[in-house]
């Protein structure tokens, strides 16, 4: 209902034929990209290369993404939402209206991917390494918990469960299961219903992978999972966990935000066409985390090389003089 009032004014008032209205989500989907690109610009200081490719340029034009944001549909218009929201919470005091909106669009799309964000945003903001002053600490605090108990109704509501009758993890088992039993039925599901937990995550995250792609855009979609395994290799370094202790809110945000949504999400995901889908909701942030450990230690190398040149430097002017 939220795609048919934002498209209503277009269409009805204005007279956009059909064509005119997947260019116009396009846009949407396209100014997602840019305020993703403001995020990570503003985040990633040096220049990152993985593959001899700029990260940044690299991750922004992967076909995936652009696949799933360019319809008159949710997919287009989320992703703008999530993209407004990360892109604000770089200056929330100074980008108020781009939270605001961010807030509202992916709320009225799709609840509980509000609540992963509200959740990101909390986490990050009251365990990143800057400095927040208290008052600024108690207005994020209030506006979104505030905003959390204001929509848990809804949450609860549209995934029909009822705290009278069961718990909150019961009723959320029962969803998950019943979601991904009906979502395992097509032509492209895989039952996930029996998979552990770490399997249901690596399927979300990484599949379909060549030997199970549905189709030609499956096998098209295999060779960016691909990718997306390679650059999460670059976590995998001993380094990674004191980095992450010690990052910047928005690490922190980013990485809580990922984990969250990834979680629930793959609780439901049996149908590999919609994972395909789902996952261009988080996977930024995963690359945000990505971007910033590689941006951290580059910096490290060339403050080490800069040290290296100034001892160097300074050896042979004591040379010169003596």
């Amino acid at each position: 209902m939220f795609i048919e009032f934002v498209g209503y004014p277009f269409a009805k008032t204005l007279g956009f034929s059909y064509e005119s209205m997947l260019a116009l989500f396009s846009w949407f989907g396209y100014l997602g990209f840019v305020f993703f690109y403001i995020f990570f610009k503003e985040t990633i200081w040096t220049k990152v290369k993985v593959f001899r490719i700029e990260f940044v340029t690299l991750i922004l034009f992967l076909p995936n993404m652009h696949f799933w944001t360019v319809a008159f549909s949710k997919g287009s218009l989320i992703f703008l939402g999530i993209a407004l929201f990360a892109y604000a919470m770089r200056l929330p005091q100074k980008r108020l209206f781009a939270l605001f909106m961010g807030s509202f669009i992916v709320y009225h799309i799709r609840p509980h991917v509000f609540l992963f964000l509200a959740a990101g945003a909390v986490v990050g903001y009251f365990t990143g390494k800057e400095k927040v002053p208290l008052y600024q600490k108690l207005i994020v605090y209030v506006a979104f918990i505030g905003g959390f108990i204001l929509f848990f109704d809804q949450v609860l509501a549209m995934a029909n469960i009822n705290l009278e009758q069961e718990s909150l993890l019961e009723g959320f088992e029962s969803f998950a299961t019943e979601r991904a039993t009906s979502l395992s039925r097509s032509g492209s599901g895989v039952d996930l219903t029996t998979y552990p937990l770490p399997l249901k995550l690596v399927t979300f995250w990484f599949r379909p992978l060549f030997f199970d792609a549905p189709g030609a855009i499956g096998l098209f979609v295999s060779f960016e999972n691909l990718l997306y395994i390679l650059l999460m290799l670059k976590l995998f370094d001993k380094g990674f966990i004191r980095f992450l202790k010690n990052s910047s809110s928005l690490v922190k945000m980013s990485a809580t935000i990922f984990f969250t949504s990834s979680l629930a999400l793959a609780m439901v995901m049996a149908n590999l066409g919609i994972a395909m889908r789902q996952k261009s909701m988080v996977m930024y942030f995963l690359f945000f985390v990505i971007g910033a450990y590689l941006d951290h230690k580059r910096r490290v190398k060339l403050k080490k090389l800069s040290l290296k040149k100034k001892m160097m430097e300074a050896n042979a002017n004591a040379v010169t003089h003596a």
